[in-house]
């Protein structure tokens, strides 16, 4: 049975992608197939709750927590992930401005960011913890360190990205610094920013939740999902997981939106085409 409805879905998405309607009711078409098969599977197979819930399970412990599920929302990804992930890209485009006129830096900050970036955050997060607390200013201080260095070398890249041609041509119009990097530089550092702060919109959610497995008030994504293990209770523990998801993708959503309204120009938003 479930191979029959795999079968008769797969048709349906096949035909559906190829319509002109298909590239936004193709992907819902495909999610809501995988969460029929998983409820399928889960009821026809018996899986135990505590290893697997259905997803009408997880439905309802979302409607019947929602104000959890909102104050859990607002202290893991509004005032942690957020504003750590706004400070750390914030801290990284200043950094990569000021690398960008100095080979000295360039060739002495990267590899010790290189390093910093390749410390485990469950090894830095309870130091952060300790440092400052279980409010959500330790949360931040993760997310910035683990967005910071993304963030850092895109736009370094991206402020190197230029010509020899297209710098000589600002040097014979006598173009000042400010000049340069408003009218050359950032256009083509553009698309490798919004590279980094997409790469930075998943590591800060990331962060901020495993950071609280450490230490937090009692509230919190981290928080639940850790206390609701321990109490066997998984529809909660994937209600956070499932927040948590569209939180994510929403917010990535948005910064490819941007993106796309900024550098309408490059041929990565024009699927290619030069």
């Amino acid at each position: 049975m479930i191979l029959g409805v795999w079968a008769a879905l797969w048709g349906a998405n096949v035909w559906v992608a190829g319509r002109s309607f298909g590239r936004w009711l193709a992907p819902v078409l495909f999610g809501a197939a995988l969460l029929i098969l998983w409820e399928m599977t889960v009821r026809l197979f018996g899986v135990p709750q505590v290893i697997l819930p259905a997803p009408t399970a997880i439905g309802a412990a979302i409607s019947a927590n929602v104000p959890t599920l909102w104050a859990d929302f607002v202290q893991t990804f509004v005032k942690g992930a957020l504003s750590g992930w706004a400070i750390g890209c914030a801290a990284a485009l200043l950094t990569a401005l000021v690398i960008d006129r100095s080979g000295f830096l360039r060739r002495g900050v990267l590899p010790v960011g290189n390093f910093l970036a390749a410390l485990p955050i469950v090894g830095t997060a309870p130091i952060f913890v300790m440092w400052l607390g279980f409010g959500w200013e330790s949360k931040a201080a993760v997310v910035v360190a683990m967005v910071f260095f993304p963030v850092l070398v895109n736009t370094v890249a991206g402020l190197a990205d230029t010509q020899p041609m297209q710098r000589d041509l600002m040097a014979t119009y006598g173009a000042s610094p400010g000049q340069r990097l408003r009218y050359l530089a950032a256009p083509s550092a553009l698309p490798f920013v919004f590279n980094g702060l997409k790469i930075a919109t998943t590591l800060a959610l990331i962060g901020a939740i495993v950071a609280e497995f450490f230490g937090s008030p009692t509230v919190g994504m981290g928080f639940r999902i850790s206390t609701e293990v321990g109490r066997l209770n998984l529809p909660m523990v994937w209600a956070e997981i499932a927040v948590a998801a569209l939180a994510g993708s929403a917010f990535y959503g948005i910064v490819a939106l941007i993106e796309k309204r900024l550098c309408f120009w490059h041929p990565s938003q024009r699927g290619g085409r030069p």
